[in-house]
């Protein structure tokens, strides 16, 4: 990794209400070293613990979201940290409607990964460190990988490795994501999306993300209960950035780092495809596909989450 940011922190808004973690989580503010204020929170086990895991969530996502896997962690040793990566969440948000999901270029997030582990360090979380990618998380995850992210053990859970486009809409995309700049759109919703969160639109029957209506209800619940933290659909700009990562991302091996993915047998968000692809090059790593699962394996049915989260716990415990 390149030389971290001093970890300057000072205490950030922490929604326990809405979180439904473990009762000791805190957030604190972080500056990255381009002068950009982000959000992070942690949560500790109460027992002697096992690592901790750097939790690198996905577009829209936020700490709060991950306050039931923090929970569940915690129970199994592990302390869990998370980030509000810029552009969502409470962090700086580069556009006039924050509601927009924008990023300039997609290596910049990168300087919220150095200044996480600034701020992982000065909180002396202890070690080993692990790291988990989800979705969004999983391009930024592997290439922090790539980059010497000081971690024993990975897990993604549906990386975004690849973005699922309609094959309808794959030209336009195309064009889009070349073009967007000259054309004066970088900083437009992309088609098909909206500019409300998925889960303020979408009704449960039918939804892309989880078949659990309990925690998909807690989405819900999170978005009327705290809407600074809404993000809408994409920006041409994001999209642009993102589908040139995965490509150079494609043409990378694996790191020598061992791995778990999940990926559920109903994903309808990222490439499939992109998934197997690099689970098939990567040295002894582990494709577990879930059945009857969609893009949110950590937000699953009980049952799916247990196993989950216990073949998570025996994967981390395994590489200390």
């Amino acid at each position: 990794m390149k030389d971290q940011p001093m970890a300057e922190t000072s205490p950030a808004p922490y929604f326990a209400e809405i979180a439904r973690g473990p009762d000791d989580g805190a957030a604190h503010w972080l500056t990255t070293r381009d002068g950009l204020r982000i959000r992070a929170g942690h949560w500790r086990p109460q027992s002697d613990a096992a690592g901790t895991i750097l939790m690198f969530p996905g577009r829209t996502e936020y700490i709060e979201k991950y306050g039931p896997f923090a929970t569940e962690m915690t129970a199994r040793g592990f302390a869990v940290i998370a980030v509000d990566w810029r552009g969502q969440g409470l962090a700086d948000r580069a556009l006039a409607d924050r509601r927009l999901g924008h990023v300039d270029r997609f290596s910049d997030f990168h300087e919220d990964v150095a200044a996480l582990l600034a701020h992982a360090t000065a909180l002396d979380l202890p070690k080993p460190w692990y790291m988990i990618g989800h979705s969004m998380g999983g391009a930024i995850g592997l290439r922090a990988l790539h980059q010497g992210l000081p971690v024993s053990a990975c897990v993604f859970t549906a990386p975004m490795w690849g973005i699922r486009i309609p094959f309808a809409l794959r030209p336009l995309a195309r064009i889009l994501s070349r073009f967007g700049a000259r054309l004066g759109l970088s900083e437009s919703l992309v088609p098909t999306t909206t500019i409300e969160q998925y889960v303020q639109v979408t009704p449960f029957e039918g939804n892309s993300l989880t078949n659990d209506p309990e925690m998909y209800a807690f989405l819900q619940m999170q978005m009327e209960k705290q809407p600074d933290l809404v993000l809408g659909g994409p920006t041409v700009q994001w999209l642009g950035q993102a589908m040139v990562e995965c490509a150079a991302l494609r043409a990378e091996a694996s790191p020598n780092v061992p791995c778990i993915t999940f990926l559920g047998d109903s994903e309808q968000i990222v490439s499939t495809d992109a998934v197997h692809d690099r689970m098939a090059r990567w040295p002894g790593g582990k494709l577990d596909v879930v059945a009857d699962a969609q893009h949110e394996i950590l937000m699953e049915r009980p049952d799916t989450r247990t196993r989950v989260f216990d073949a998570i716990a025996a994967h981390f415990r395994a590489h200390r």
